[in-house]
């Protein structure tokens, strides 16, 4: 082959090759401004459906207030012509009433206990429905009711009067309905008249959103859709409600608020709807939904009640524009090679090399092998390219990574938290605010007995009567905020066993951290707490068994006295009076240790009432005074603490209690000192007495010994009242800690609780 030939072929390759070249970024270049058109064509058709919309929902909204305007003006006409007492009006009243009033229906609602039912009305079907299960709408019945006022945000509030949004009607779901409610407390039923919605319904059809959604649609054949979300209710389970044995879906949870929505991606489309929503911006994305291509974009609309339109336009329009350009442009294309095809060929061989090396690597990145790289010393525009192609190789090889990586963490987390649940041994269940449950693990199964479709969407029936309202004490706590944690209580299993049971209460919050659902971990504490009852009746048995041996050899002491003497009276036949005044005390010490030991082994029964620790304090120092003065000890009260509470106490009992912890500091300074009894309130609920000694102190092994019975360090003493102080103080639910160095003197503290 002639070099001309050679030089004509490389030629034309390379012109070939830039007309190729052109083409492509001729054909993606107006395709994206083609798909940049549609996508400014559907912002600005969601902008005139927002601003349709909002005009729309403003009309419809006044001619629902206007509707419930009229609706109260006939409640309260209503209550003018009816008698207070709901048992003096009847149904045939009603019927008049309606015809008269010019209503479809009025029926009359009397709150009983925590529901609210109907018992009078112009429609034999209305009468007896319940509207406990009727969401927002019974909690504003019982506001108007209980407030005579309804706060809730849905609806429209006046004056003694809720009408809520139009919806099915519970008696007839074949029935789009308006209601008015109105109550102002001068008799005993709620007053609640209604009339057919047709004609709100027959506005937003012939000159509302739908209308002018179905022109735009016929104006402009590539969009295939228009469709309007409630990101509220989208993706979730629709909200179905039984009425009359007719599974209804109520118009205000709807998650399509208008449109169709027959190009649905399953998949992506609620991630997109709520990163819209989230984000603020329009998000655009392709698929291919029943058989063809479409672009959908998702925009935004910031309303009082934020939703998102989405449009799916027909990407074959594009694609039928942009072939209709390929054709034209090769053509040309054609024309111009053969033209250029004889000073083509040089040029197209000396290029082609690196362009094939190009290819080589884009294609290895493709089927996803990103350790290629293009060798390249050229400093031309091919030379550029091809640092272009590595770095976006490199860029590529990151991402892909970066996006394993996290796709590997999260199934890894999810893996873990769903092991963690499914394979814990505590019982994991959660319900929403009205205590009906949602989900379970297997280990609140094997607990209770329950399976989750027996229970699910129903109120658990296992709590005692006795702690129902400590229950919910805690759960108050929760929704407060603050911390319920291993909370002790009983439960019922489904079989009737009573169990014992560890729980931790946590809320659930949605996006806006409120509170929608509550967790709890139970833990089945029933074979501890056994255990512990073992224990402490063991311990108990070692304690009386203790008390014994040591009130046995306490009293054999004094006995063995009494035995001398009476051996003595018996040999000499009289006793001198010193005698006798010996064998009393004796006797006396006897019934001392048995009296201080039946306050440890009965069960007092005392009245406790409500007293002043200061009051009692001050009584008791004043007792104690002339034996202080004798012993050089000055005791300072230091009782000026504020807002000190009354408490449920024993008054003789606590005065005991002061006296043996005074004596106790008296008596560990023999030469004198000064002893200070402080008071004080930390918290509205408890007071703190610590007394406060300055003597010999005590050492930490006798520290560790002080509460054993009959251990003392006094000549004269048996061990047995600071045990007897111990018992009266958790008879009073308090507690008592001793604080001391040798040396230094002791601290005495005791918390009392708040009556």
């Amino acid at each position: 082959m002639s070099i001309k030939v050679k030089l004509t072929f490389c030629i034309s390759l390379l012109v070939a090759f830039i007309l190729m070249l052109n083409l492509s970024i001729n054909y993606f270049s107006s395709k994206n401004r083609l798909q940049e058109a549609a996508r400014q064509q559907m912002i600005t058709i969601a902008e005139q459906i927002s601003t349709t919309v909002e005009v729309s929902q403003q009309a419809r909204q006044h001619m629902e207030d206007a509707i419930g305007e009229k609706l109260r003006s006939a409640a309260i006409a209503a209550k003018s012509e009816l008698d207070p007492d709901i048992e003096k009006v009847s149904n045939a009243k009603l019927v008049e009433l309606s015809r008269k009033l010019d209503v479809d229906h009025i029926t009359l609602w009397k709150k009983l206990g925590n529901d609210i039912v109907a018992l009078r009305s112009s429609d034999p079907k209305e009468i007896n429905l319940s509207s406990r299960s009727w969401d927002y709408w019974h909690t504003a019945f019982l506001q108007l009711f209980e407030q005579y006022n309804v706060m809730i945000p849905q609806g429209q509030k006046l004056e003694n009067y809720w009408s809520g949004p139009i919806n099915y009607a519970t008696s007839d779901p074949n029935v789009i309905n308006k209601w008015g409610d109105y109550y102002d407390g001068t008799t005993n039923y709620m007053i609640n008249p209604y009339v057919n919605a047709k004609a709100i319904l027959d506005f937003q059809k012939t000159t509302g959103t739908e209308a002018v959604i179905a022109k735009m649609l016929d104006k402009n054949h590539n969009i295939l859709e228009i469709t309007g979300f409630d990101p509220q209710f989208f993706g979730k389970k629709p909200i179905i409600k039984i009425k009359q044995g007719i599974p209804v879906f109520n118009l205000d949870v709807r998650d399509i608020i208008f449109g169709t929505f027959s190009y649905a991606d399953e998949q992506n489309d609620v991630f997109f709807i709520q990163r819209t929503i989230q984000s603020g911006s329009i998000e655009t994305t392709e698929a291919k939904i029943n058989g063809k291509h479409v672009i959908r974009s998702f925009i935004p609309i910031k309303a009082e009640n934020p939703y998102v339109i989405g449009i799916s336009f027909d990407q074959q329009a594009i694609v039928d524009m942009l072939n209709h350009q390929l054709f034209i442009h090769g053509i040309i294309s054609l024309s111009l090679l053969l033209v250029t095809m004889g000073t083509s060929y040089v040029l197209a061989g000396l290029m082609i090399r690196p362009i094939h090396q190009i290819l080589d690597v884009v294609g290895q990145v493709a089927r996803g092998k990103f350790d290629s790289l293009i060798v390249s010393h050229r400093n031309d525009e091919l030379g550029l390219l091809a640092t272009q192609v590595n770095t976006m190789t490199n860029n590529l090889y990151d991402y892909t990574t970066r996006l394993k990586d996290a796709a590997d963490e999260l199934r890894t987390t999810k893996e873990y938290l769903e092991s963690f649940v499914n394979h814990t041994s505590d019982g994991i269940h959660v319900s929403d605010l009205q205590g009906n449950v949602l989900q379970m693990n297997q280990a609140f199964e094997n607990i209770f007995g329950w399976k989750q479709e027996e229970v699910y969407g129903k109120t658990l029936t296992n709590i005692p009567a006795e702690v129902q309202k400590e229950y919910e004490e805690q759960v108050t706590k929760m929704l407060q905020g603050e911390s319920v944690t291993d909370y002790e209580t009983i439960r019922y299993t489904k079989d009737s066993r009573v169990i014992d049971v560890s729980i931790t209460i946590s809320p659930i919050r949605d996006e806006r951290g409120h509170i929608v659902a509550i967790a709890s971990i139970t833990r089945n504490i029933t074979t501890r707490k056994q255990t512990e009852d073992v224990l402490r009746k063991s311990e108990k048995l070692s304690v009386i068994g203790q008390l014994a041996a040591g009130v046995a050899h306490e009293i054999r002491n004094p006995l063995t006295t009494l035995k001398g003497f009476v051996q003595l009276q018996k040999l000499q036949g009289s006793l001198k009076d010193n005698h006798l005044e010996i064998m009393l005390s004796e006797l006396d010490r006897i019934n001392f240790i048995v009296s201080e030991f039946l306050v440890l082994a009965k069960p007092q029964a005392v009245q406790y009432q409500l007293a002043d620790v200061r009051d009692i304090l001050l009584h008791v120092g004043k007792f104690l005074e002339s034996q202080a003065s004798l012993d050089n000890i000055q005791i300072d009260m230091k009782l000026d603490a504020a807002g000190i509470p009354l408490i449920q106490c024993e008054s003789n009992q606590l005065k005991q209690v002061f006296i043996n912890v005074l004596k106790n500091a008296m008596e560990s300074m023999p030469g004198g000192g000064k002893i200070i009894v402080e008071l004080d309130n930390p918290d509205p609920n408890r007071i703190v007495i610590r007394i406060i000694d300055h003597g010999c102190g005590i050492s930490e092994e006798e520290l560790n010994r002080i509460g054993e019975p009959f251990y003392t360090k006094k000549e004269q003493g048996n061990g047995l009242g600071l045990m007897v102080t111990q018992r009266i103080i958790h008879n009073h639910k308090g507690t008592l800690s001793i604080r001391s160095k040798p040396g230094e003197g002791t601290c005495v503290e005791i918390t009392l609780m708040k009556g």
